[in-house]
C-alpha cells in the first residue's frame, strides 16, 4: 500500500483505522495515473468482512497475479486478531502496522513446588508509543526481583525522554537499576541482601514495529516467525566460553553441582544478573546483551518472555508449537505454565505472550514431546 494512500487514511480517519476503512480506501476509485510506460485505473468492488463468505468471481487482482487479495497482500495481520491500524507509524514506515493491545496480552505465573514465588512480571503502556514487557526471576530472596518490578520501568522511562536509541536505553537502565538496588539493600535493616539477585528480560515495543530486548541471566525472549521459534536472547551461564573466561579473569571459579549444573563460586548458575553483590568482584555483571528487530506482522505471531522454570523443561520450539495451538494469548500463557509443571518443573514458572499480526496463522499440528526430558528441579542453587 502506498504512502499516499496511508496519508489519505490519516486525513480521513485520525490516528486509527479499521480493516474495512483500509479496504475501502484501498479499493476506492483513484485518479487516473499516467507515465510514459503505464496507465491503470483501480475500480471499487463490493467489500466483504473477514467473516463473510467470498466468491471466486469477486476479486481485486491489483498485481495481476491471478490470486485473490488477502490481508497478506497488504502485509497486514491474520484475521483472528482484529486490531486497528496505527496511522502515524504506518506512514512513517511505509506499511500498515496494526496496534498491539495490552488487553490481548496473556500472562501467567505459578509457584510450582517452591515455598514462595520469586518470579515477577510487568506489562504496561510506558509512553504513548512504547509498550513495556518484563520478567524477573529472583533468587536468594525476593528483594532484587521486587525492586526491579517496581523500578525498572521508571528508569527506562526517564532515559527514553532523553535517548531515542532503545538498546542504549536498556543498557543504561540495567546498570542504573543495579546501582540503585545496592543502595536500597544497604539501608534495609535485618536483610542479608548481598546474596539477593534476579534475572531480567525486558522487551520494549515502539510503534508496534520496533522490538528491542535486553537480558541478563537465564530468562528468555523468543519471537515466533513463520511458525518457527526465533530466540532473541542467549542464556548467561558458565557453559558459555566467553562468560566463563570473564569469571576466571575476575578471580572467580566454576564448580558443578550434583545435577551437573555449572555454578559461579559454587553458588550461582548464571554469570550476569542484577544484584548478587557478593559476586560482583568475581565477574558477575549487570550489563545486558541487547537485540533490536523490526516486526513483520504478516509473519510474526507472538513474542514470549519466559523464566527458567519453563525454559529448563521445554525448548523454544516446543513452547512455540503449544502456543500456536491456543485460541488466544491468555489461554496460551496458562497452558504453557501448566504444562511445565506437568513435565516435572519444580521451579516458579512465568510467561508473557504478546500477540502480533500473524497470531493464529501458523497453527501447528506438530507438537514435540520428549520422553527423556529431565524431571529434576530447575533450581539454580547448589
Amino acid at each position: 500500500m502506498s504512502a499516499a494512500c496511508l496519508t489519505r487514511l490519516a486525513r480521513c480517519s485520525g490516528p486509527y483505522v479499521g480493516r474495512s476503512g483500509l479496504f475501502q480506501m484501498a479499493l476506492a476509485p483513484l485518479p487516473l495515473q499516467q507515465d510514459s510506460h503505464l496507465q491503470f485505473t483501480v475500480f471499487r468492488r463490493q467489500i466483504y468482512s473477514p467473516s463473510e463468505q467470498r466468491h471466486s468471481n469477486t476479486r481485486f487482482d491489483a498485481d495481476s497475479s491471478g490470486q485473490p487479495t488477502t490481508w497478506d497482500s497488504f502485509g497486514i495481520w491474520d484475521n483472528r486478531i482484529d486490531e486497528p491500524i496505527l496511522l502515524p507509524p504506518s506512514i512513517r514506515y511505509g506499511k500498515p502496522i496494526p496496534k498491539v493491545s495490552l488487553s490481548k496480552v496473556g500472562c501467567a505465573s505459578l509457584i510450582g513446588q517452591r515455598k514462595e514465588n520469586e518470579d515477577r512480571f510487568q506489562v504496561s503502556q510506558m509512553t504513548d508509543n512504547i509498550l513495556y514487557f518484563a520478567v524477573f526471576d529472583g533468587h536468594g530472596g525476593l528483594e532484587a526481583a521486587d525492586f526491579c518490578e517496581k523500578n525498572m520501568e521508571k528508569f527506562i522511562k526517564n532515559l527514553v525522554a532523553e535517548e531515542s536509541n532503545l538498546e542504549l536505553v536498556l543498557m543504561k537502565a540495567f546498570l542504573e537499576v543495579d546501582k540503585a538496588l545496592a543502595k536500597h539493600l544497604h539501608f534495609l535493616p535485618n536483610v542479608p541482601g548481598m546474596n539477593a539477585g534476579t534475572t531480567a528480560t525486558v522487551a520494549l515495543l515502539r510503534d508496534s514495529f520496533e522490538l528491542v530486548v535486553g537480558s541478563v541471566g537465564d530468562s528468555r525472549a523468543m519471537l515466533c516467525r513463520k511458525g518457527k521459534a526465533l530466540k532473541l536472547t542467549v542464556d548467561h551461564t558458565p557453559e558459555r566460553k566467553d562468560e566463563k573466561e570473564r569469571i576466571k579473569k575476575s578471580g572467580g571459579f566454576i564448580t558443578w553441582n550434583s545435577l551437573g549444573q555449572p555454578n559461579v563460586n559454587g553458588r550461582l548458575a548464571m554469570t550476569r544478573s542484577i544484584g548478587d553483590f557478593d559476586l560482583k568482584n568475581m565477574g558477575v555483571i549487570a550489563e545486558p546483551e541487547t537485540k533490536r528487530i523490526s516486526l513483520h506482522h504478516v509473519h510474526d505471531a507472538f513474542l514470549a518472555l519466559t523464566t527458567d522454570g519453563i525454559n529448563f523443561i521445554m525448548n523454544s520450539q516446543e513452547i512455540c508449537n503449544v502456543i500456536n495451538q491456543c485460541h488466544d494469548p491468555k489461554e496460551a500463557a496458562q497452558r504453557i505454565s501448566d504444562q511445565a509443571l506437568q513435565y516435572g518443573s519444580e521451579d516458579n514458572s512465568t510467561i508473557i505472550v504478546v500477540p502480533f499480526g500473524a497470531w493464529g496463522k501458523h497453527k501447528s499440528s506438530d507438537t514435540s514431546f520428549s520422553f527423556s526430558r529431565s524431571f529434576v528441579s530447575s533450581g539454580r542453587w547448589a
